[in-house]
């Protein structure tokens, strides 16, 4: 069972999100916010699987009260939900810590396959959005680059950049789950980032950067 807090500050729309998916058999939620701070002190006491955050929020941002989650040691997942999707505040949701960015325009199923992902530690970018975050991150200089990473690290890293889980690796290339564990923990530590979701843009940004990719 996946629980998930909701947070907005629209309450139609944040009754109908939650409405949806306590429909749905796998999800229980746990709870509503409508402010930042909110969000925050219902994750840290009913300790959600996943948080569905708003960004534009009254009081301190969604971008802010996913940064005080992730800190939390075992905190939540936050997939962002919003009708913002500029650069500058999809990029800020992901440095602060969310494992994925969709927006409120997305149907239940959508969210809902999206929350799955983001509960089993995979990364979630909606339609429309991967495009620009590859395209933002393309122009940064990686801390450290591919070429220290081995074929097979280059395969998982391939994969977790497609937003796959460890078990779905596991079965893509024939691996146990633990050896595919291992292998992400080397290829976070090689590129020098502290989760799968900066490892997929890293892994596109070094797409971008090839020789071989082409700008038009």
């Amino acid at each position: 069972m996946i629980t998930i807090l909701v947070v907005d500050d629209h309450p139609v729309f944040l009754e109908g999100v939650a409405a949806s998916l306590a429909r749905v058999p796998d999800f229980t939620v746990v709870g509503v916010a409508t402010t930042g701070e909110d969000a925050v002190s219902m994750g840290e006491a009913l300790h959600p699987d996943i948080v569905l955050m708003d960004l534009n929020l009254p009081g301190i941002s969604g971008v802010e009260a996913t940064r005080r989650l992730r800190a939390v040691d075992s905190g939540p997942r936050v997939l962002a939900l919003t009708m913002v999707d500029d650069d500058e505040t999809v990029l800020a949701a992901l440095r602060a810590g969310a494992a994925g960015y969709i927006l409120k325009g997305s149907s239940g199923e959508e969210i809902a396959a999206a929350a799955r992902t983001a509960a089993s530690g995979g990364a979630v970018f909606g339609a429309g959005i991967a495009a620009r975050i590859l395209a933002s991150a393309a122009g940064r200089k990686p801390a450290a680059r591919e070429g220290s990473l081995t074929d097979r690290e280059r395969d998982v890293l391939a994969m977790i950049a497609e937003g796959s889980t460890n078990a779905q690796i596991a079965r893509a290339l024939g691996l146990s789950l633990k050896t595919v564990q291992n292998y992400v923990s080397r290829v976070l530590d090689k590129l020098q980032v502290t989760d799968r979701t900066q490892a997929a843009i890293r892994a596109h940004q070094g797409r971008a950067g090839s020789p071989g990719s082409s700008a038009g």
